[in-house]
C-alpha cells in the first residue's frame, strides 16, 4: 500500500468519501466494544482513525496494537465531529509495518518525562508534534538566514573545525591528537572570516558547528553549538554591521511568521517583529541599572541579572524585545576589536540582547597591522607567534567587522524555551556525550 501513500496533511485536505492511504506512528488507542479510535501521526501532522466492528473484519486485532508502532492504513475520508474539525479516516485496511515494544522508555507526548530522560531517547521525543515543531522552526531559521545573506552579497564559506590555534582564550579549546601533532576543535571561525574578507570576497558567512570547552552548567550554554558567523569588509564603522544584523532579524521573523504559522500556534508563540532596534552605549545602561540598585563598575561586563533588567527596561521604554548594547569596555573585549579614536577605554563592539539574554557579539575589527600588534601586546598576546593570523593584515586588509550568533539560542529566545538543550537535537554539555 505504501506506493499510494499520501501525507496526513494532504489527507486532511481530501474530500469526504475519497479513499486514501496514509502511514505513520500510532500516538494513542481508545478501544471500545464496537468502536475504536486510533491517533496516527507522520511528519506533516496527525489524524484520527476510526474502526467499526461491523465494517472492519480485523477489528479484534486492534487490541494487539501498541503505541508508537508504525502502520500503513487505507481508509475512507469523513468529516471529523471533534471540536478541532478536519478529517477522520474510516479504516478499511490496516497493516503493521513495525510493532513497538512496550513499555516505552519515555512518555511520548505526555510531558511527564524529564528533559534528561527525553534526551536519552531523543528519536522518540521528536515524534511528538510540539517537539517536532521546534525543529521545523529551527530548520526554517537556518534556511531563511542563509537566503538573507545570499541575497545581500555574502559568500558562503566552510572553514576548518580542526585547527592549530585559536584567537579566543586557550582555556576554551578542546585538545585533540592530529596524527603526530596537537590540534584543537574550532572555537570560532574568526580567523578564517577575516582571512577571506581580506582574500577578496568582502562579505562572507558560515553556518557550522562551534566548540567551547567551558564547564558551564547553565540553561543557556553548550560545549557544541551551531554558529552563524558573518564578516563584511569596507565598512564605515560597527553601525554597518548592526544594520545588516537588524535587517537579518526583521527578515527572519517576518518569514518565520509566514512559513511556520502552524508550528508557532502549536507552541503558543507570537512573533513580534522589531520596528527599530535601539542602540545604547553600555555606560548609559549601567547608569540605568544603578538607579534600579544594580551597581556595576566601568570595566565590568554584564551578568545574567543585568541582561534581564536591561531587557525589561527596553521593552518598557522602547516597546522592543531587542537591543544593541554598544561600546563595550576594552578590558572585557579581545585584542582584535577596534577602539574608538576618542575613547581608548572603549571598543567599537556590541552585544545583541533578545528578551533579556545576549544572543550575539559583534564588532568592527582592527585592520591596521601596527595598531593590532600594539593591542595584542597590551593583552599579553604575541601576534608574531600567530603567523597565519598576522599575515592577514600585512598585505592590504580593508576595514571590516562581523558578528557571531548561535542558532540554538535564537530558537530558545524566540520560543521562550526554559533550557537551550531543548532547541538542539543532541546537545553536548560537560556531562553529555551520548547519544
Amino acid at each position: 500500500m505504501l506506493k499510494n501513500r499520501i501525507s496526513i496533511k494532504n489527507a486532511q485536505e481530501e474530500k469526504e468519501g475519497n479513499k486514501v492511504v496514509i502511514a505513520g506512528w500510532i500516538k494513542n488507542i481508545n478501544l471500545m466494544s464496537k468502536l475504536a479510535f486510533i491517533g496516527v501521526r507522520d511528519a506533516s501532522g496527525s489524524m484520527q482513525l476510526v474502526a467499526k466492528k461491523d465494517s472492519y473484519d480485523d477489528f479484534d486485532k486492534i487490541k494487539d496494537l501498541t503505541r508508537e508502532s508504525v502502520v500503513v492504513v487505507k481508509g475512507e475520508v469523513v468529516k471529523s465531529k471533534l471540536k478541532a474539525g478536519g478529517n477522520e479516516l474510516i479504516i478499511k485496511n490496516l497493516e503493521i509495518l513495525s510493532k513497538s515494544e512496550t513499555p516505552l522508555p519515555i512518555d511520548v507526548g505526555a510531558g511527564t518525562s524529564n528533559l534528561d530522560t527525553r534526551l536519552d531517547h531523543r528519536f522518540l521525543d521528536t515524534r511528538e508534534e510540539k517537539i517536532k515543531s521546534i525543529f521545523k522552526i529551527r530548520s526554517k531559521t537556518a534556511k531563511i538566514i542563509a537566503n538573507y545573506f545570499d541575497s545581500n552579497g555574502f559568500f558562503n564559506i566552510s572553514t576548518p573545525k580542526l585547527t592549530s590555534m585559536g584567537v579566543e582564550s586557550g582555556a576554551e579549546l578542546f585538545h585533540v591528537k592530529y596524527f603526530n601533532k596537537d590540534a584543537y576543535l574550532s572555537q570560532s571561525p574568526q580567523i578564517y572570516k577575516q582571512m577571506f574578507v581580506s582574500g577578496g570576497f568582502e562579505r562572507v558567512y558560515e553556518i557550522a558547528p562551534v566548540f567551547r570547552a567551558e564547564k558551564s552548567h547553565t540553561s543557556r550554554h553548550l560545549t557544541e553549538f551551531t554558529g552563524v558567523d558573518m564578516e563584511m569588509g569596507f565598512i564605515n564603522d560597527e553601525n554597518d554591521v548592526m544594520d545588516v544584523v537588524e535587517g537579518m532579524f526583521k527578515d527572519l521573523l517576518t518569514n518565520l511568521k509566514k512559513e511556520c504559522k502552524t508550528e508557532l500556534e502549536l507552541l503558543n508563540t507570537e512573533i513580534k517583529i522589531p520596528k527599530k532596534i535601539p542602540r545604547i552605549p553600555m555606560a548609559e545602561l549601567k547608569e540605568m541599572l544603578a538607579k534600579k540598585g544594580k551597581n556595576l563598575k566601568v570595566e565590568d561586563d554584564l551578568d545574567a541579572e543585568s541582561e534581564k533588567m536591561i531587557g525589561e527596561y527596553i521593552l518598557e521604554k522602547y516597546g522592543e524585545e531587542f537591543v544593541f548594547v554598544t561600546n563595550y569596555p576594552w578590558v572585557v573585549r579581545p585584542f582584535y576589536h577596534m577602539k574608538p579614536e576618542n575613547d581608548p577605554n572603549g571598543t567599537r563592539s556590541f552585544d545583541l540582547l533578545w528578551n533579556g539574554v545576549e544572543i550575539a557579539t559583534g564588532a568592527q575589527r582592527e585592520h591596521r597591522y601596527k595598531i593590532l600588534k600594539e593591542q595584542a601586546t597590551s593583552k599579553g598576546v604575541d601576534l608574531d607567534a600567530m603567523e597565519a593570523y598576522a599575515e592577514i593584515f600585512r598585505f592590504g586588509c580593508p576595514p571590516h567587522g562581523g558578528i557571531g550568533l548561535g542558532i540554538d539560542r535564537i530558537v530558545q529566545r524566540l520560543l521562550r524555551l526554559d533550557n537551550i538543550r531543548e532547541a538542539i537535537l543532541l546537545p553536548r554539555d560537560p556531562e553529555r556525550l551520548t547519544p
